[in-house]
């Protein structure tokens, strides 16, 4: 029988064991991406491994010290570590240090502290303890709104420092609301943001809307199944439409066809969201809703990309979707990546003996781009044992949230889980030119001290709170 006075006796090991193997296989890789002839010793301090030790010995420590922590500390300080850390963020801008563009990070001495890693631990602490309140209810508005609030304030303030990469990983916290009873209608509403943003990008949002337009009046038809309703309301569309058309041919094509369609799909949006509040047709007013926010996203989409954001950040959303390729330019990183892994072979080409990596092709190497050194150094053998170890954590991360008794635990255990798979896969994905590059490191293997100790402060946490898995935390 587990002895439940004892912490150290009902800690997970086999989450502590790949713990240390993770970060004892990425030490070595970043050895390996780094390595300098002058400076050959592993422990170097002046070098980036050297000093990757250094912060590896002092995350042990805060793991050990998280261990030693009474597990009802994170459950009572929850709200005040989350607001200290918000604080800290909103700091950045003030006081904060650029680099790469973007301004993310506190200058402490020769340290850097990167905040917005930080608050993905205590967003996930706060959003553990509000939804194991005694007076949570997931479906009320109020319930609601305060979990949008505690989600959405960190990933303004994180837009801002223009670190789009670490302001995204908040995302997956939907998954953590889903588990615990968020309405599934959500997350297609995620799905479809998704589906109007790519959409709005390969082709335009002239052409998007005409394609939701379709689709509506398909969707329409399918759940009512009353043709001459759906006829009717294409015949709305469709005459507001050639209203506006009339008006642009008189003028001699003056008038953008994007805000005729627009227009069209806004007047008979209204006329038939009018129709369904009178006859008090819900399903119909949710369909209307769902069309109409689908349209103004894409052309806010269309208007973002082409007036907000970054010419870097415009080439690689391209580069991803092949809009456009540029080897030499925007998908450098990727392409020179993809070499790198794919020249590993199934062995691999040896311990150092990586030319893409002694000859710097890829850049970034030590840090976000740190799995393309395992490709070419270890093969198809290394990846599959890094994937492997990945795999194993969130399995187990899983395993252990869903056997705690408390609330506050299990949630906050999702939430680990969730933050991390979005890492590895959002991570390995970039590597491999299956996601966008935006700049978020390995867990546990990528270089430097911030995302090393936020990582290991977010997962020993919850080893914590599962050695007492036993108990029902109070609040």
């Amino acid at each position: 029988m587990p002895n439940r006075n004892n912490v150290w006796a009902n800690i997970d090991w086999i989450t502590v064991s790949i713990y240390l193997a993770m970060m004892f296989i990425g030490w070595i890789n970043i050895y390996a991406a780094v390595y300098n002839e002058e400076h050959k010793s592993i422990f170097d301090f002046s070098q980036q491994y050297g000093k990757q030790l250094i912060w590896i010995f002092a995350a042990i420590f805060i793991a050990v010290l998280m261990i030693n922590t009474d597990s009802k500390f994170f459950v009572t300080f929850a709200i005040p570590i989350y607001v200290i850390i918000f604080v800290l963020l909103m700091l950045v801008p003030l006081i904060g240090t650029e680099i790469n563009g973007a301004k993310s990070w506190i200058q402490i001495g020769n340290f850097l502290l990167q905040p917005s890693e930080f608050m993905k631990m205590a967003t996930s602490l706060a959003i553990a303890r509000y939804i194991s309140s005694y007076n949570f209810k997931m479906h009320s508005y109020k319930s609601l709104l305060t979990l949008s609030a505690i989600i959405l304030l960190p990933v303004g303030l994180i837009f801002l420092q223009n670190d789009t990469g670490s302001a995204i990983v908040f995302g997956v916290f939907l998954l953590v609301l889903y588990r615990e009873g968020l309405n599934g209608i959500v997350l297609f509403f995620a799905f479809l943001i998704a589906l109007v943003f790519i959409l709005t990008m390969v082709v335009d949002s002239y052409i998007t809307i005409w394609i939701l337009s379709l689709t509506g009046f398909l969707v329409h038809f399918l759940i009512r199944r009353k043709s001459k309703k759906s006829l009717v309301a294409m015949g709305i569309f469709g005459s507001v439409y050639l209203i506006f058309w009339l008006i642009n041919f008189l003028l001699q094509g003056t008038i953008d066809p994007l805000y005729f369609i627009l227009t069209a799909a806004v007047v008979s949006s209204g006329i038939f969201y009018i129709y369904s509040l009178v006859l008090r047709k819900k399903n119909l007013a949710i369909l209307i809703g769902i069309y109409l926010g689908s349209v103004l996203f894409s052309v806010s989409v269309d208007y973002v990309f082409h007036n907000i954001m970054e010419q870097h950040q415009r080439d690689r959303i391209n580069e991803l979707l092949g809009i456009q390729s540029d080897v030499h330019g925007a998908g450098y990183h990727v392409n020179q990546s993809k070499i790198a892994i794919g020249s590993g072979g199934f062995i691999g080409k040896g311990f150092l003996q990586g030319t893409q990596t002694k000859f710097d092709f890829v850049p970034e190497q030590s840090t976000d781009f740190i799995f393309c050194t395992v490709g070419e150094e270890w093969g198809f053998l290394g990846t599959t044992l890094v994937i492997g170890l990945f795999m194993g954590l969130l399995m187990r991360l899983i395993f252990l949230a869903e056997r705690n008794r408390s609330k506050f635990s299990r949630v906050y255990g999702y939430c680990v889980a969730t933050i991390l798979f979005f890492h590895f896969a959002i991570n390995i994905g970039m590597t491999i030119g299956l996601a966008p590059v935006i700049g978020i490191p390995l867990p546990f293997f990528s270089y430097g001290g911030s995302s090393l100790w936020s990582f290991t402060l977010l997962l020993f946490v919850f080893v914590r709170l599962d050695a007492n898995r036993f108990e029902q935390l109070s609040y």
